[in-house]
């Protein structure tokens, strides 16, 4: 209780609680800009850290990732220009929503939704960080494998369209993916002797060229297609929320819980959790067909899941000092440089130090809701600007994200060579969602694949023998069945009646 006691102590000081304020101020604007991604805000953050405590410098991380991860759903409701990857698997639902005049109540869903996942999120890290940490300790590169590949068949099946539709534009994410430096042989592949192509594609460039470019062509093309006004709500955002929340309870626990679970598993992060439980949850629905027309169920599910995977991220790198994201192994070199080592011993010789973290994981995720209202007050105002304004703005944040991401031009051209992609793309009714997830995991996939067949000697039965990975194979099988399946049933029904028919 004197542990506890301290712990608080350490978190409400005036000192702290304004680094707990800026540092939410300054994720805010960073995640709401394309291109500017939490792991960003991050990192940018860590030379002020060096000058603080240790207590007020991982408040300042925490604070500004949780704030960052909303605010990127901000361009994604508003503009269809998703800010972070989590992002992009909600972001067709979530810009209907705005064409339809319903912005603040997409807005407010996924603020509301996410502080609930991030303090569902914050508890289980509390509560079940070493049970987790074995689990997530027991995932070698064959259940990562499978993994991934569940990964990959959600965005197909999420996407909407054909399932045809959508298999190719995971190929051209695939593809993408490919090219750079050959994994392991260290053979460059598709770089045509551009120098800069060997570090393969940066996905934060293709990411903006893909939703925000091709957007603003569109907008050239075809005119103005969002509102520019706002018709007044009959709720505030937060009686809205409440009746969702009536309405789904179901879907927040279990996309809270499966953020977590995700978020827990090193190198997997919100970006996976949002996009297979946005997969989950149309799969579970009672009225999948309105998915992708402006359906807040997945909203609720998907916003929940990528903040809890926030927290989850944590479980292994305070319990086991093994980073769960990028944004944590910034966090483990922080803590190191203030003396503190990540791991089993950190909660025998520095309790009150875990306590005051857990403390500040609350004290951020509820900061978020007079931050986020106000962000989305103020957001809301992007709609009235005028589309000849509005456009060349976007564009020159683009340039400013492709640009910043390795300080170099050529940020810029992928950009726009991507821009053109997206747009002839959705000219096409071709997805964009499964072709990004394609290049996030792709890599992912390579590498898992290539390290667990130099284990197995070449066998694939190696990839059923652990029964982690035998789980998540078989599962990820039974999947990809499912449509075969389904059309068998149709040709048998079909076959039936003809034969009842002709009887």
């Amino acid at each position: 209780m004197t542990v506890l006691a301290e712990a608080f102590g350490l978190v409400f000081q005036p000192y702290v609680l304004l680094v707990i304020l800026g540092a939410g101020c300054f994720g805010m604007f960073v995640g709401a800009i394309p291109g500017l991604t939490a792991t960003m805000a991050t990192a940018l953050l860590v030379p002020i850290t060096f000058f603080m405590d240790p207590v007020p410098a991982i408040a300042a991380i925490v604070t500004a990732t949780a704030m960052a991860i909303f605010a990127g759903d901000i361009p994604g409701v508003l503009l269809r220009m998703p800010g972070t990857p989590a992002s992009a698997a909600y972001v067709e639902d979530a810009f209907r929503m705005t064409r339809a005049g319903r912005s603040e109540e997409a807005l407010g869903a996924v603020l509301i939704f996410s502080v609930i996942g991030g303090l569902v999120g914050t508890v289980v890290l509390v509560t079940a960080s070493p049970i987790l940490a074995e689990v997530a300790l027991k995932f070698s590169s064959f259940e990562y494998f499978w993994l991934v590949l569940l990964g990959l068949s959600c965005a197909i099946f999420v996407s909407p369209g054909s399932v045809s539709r959508g298999v190719l534009s995971l190929i051209i994410g695939l593809f993408a993916a490919t090219i750079g430096i050959d994994n392991p042989a260290g053979q460059p592949r598709y770089t045509f002797g551009n120098v800069e192509l060997l570090a393969g594609v940066q996905f934060i460039p293709a990411m903006i060229g893909l939703f925000a470019v091709s957007e603003v062509f569109r907008s050239l093309v075809r005119g103005n297609e969002r509102p520019t006004t706002i018709p007044v709500a009959k709720k505030s955002i937060f009686q809205a929320q409440w009746s969702n929340l009536k309405r789904y309870p179901i879907q927040v626990v279990r996309g809270s819980a499966l953020g977590t679970a995700i978020g827990a598993l090193p190198g997997a992060g919100a970006d996976i959790a949002a996009w297979i439980s946005y997969a989950v949850s149309k799969k579970m629905s009672r009225h999948p067909e309105k998915f992708g027309t402006g359906h807040v169920e997945g909203l609720v599910e998907a916003g929940s899941s990528n903040n809890a995977a926030v927290s989850g991220a944590w479980i292994p790198a305070l319990v086991f000092g093994i980073p769960g994201d990028s944004i944590t192994a910034i966090v483990i070199g922080v803590l190191y440089i203030k003396g503190i080592n990540p791991g089993p011993t950190v909660f025998i010789h520095n309790p009150q130090m875990i306590y005051a973290v857990f403390i500040v994981f609350f004290v951020a995720n509820l900061f978020m809701l007079p931050l986020g209202w106000l962000a989305i007050k103020a957001a809301r105002r992007i709609l009235s600007i005028p589309e000849k304004m509005l456009m060349p703005i976007i564009l020159m944040f683009c340039i400013i994200g492709s640009f910043a991401i390795n300080n170099s031009p050529f940020g810029i051209i992928l950009m726009l060579i991507f821009g053109v992609l997206g747009f002839l793309m959705e000219e096409n009714d071709i997805p964009i969602a499964p072709a990004i997830l394609g290049l996030v995991l792709g890599p992912m996939l390579e590498q898992n694949f290539i390290t667990s067949m130099i284990k197995a000697n070449g066998s694939f039965l190696a990839f059923f023998e652990r029964p982690i990975a035998a789980g998540l194979g078989i599962f990820t099988i039974v999947i990809w069945m499912i449509p075969l399946i389904v059309l068998l049933m149709h040709r048998r029904k079909r076959s039936t009646a003809d034969a009842a028919r002709s009887a």
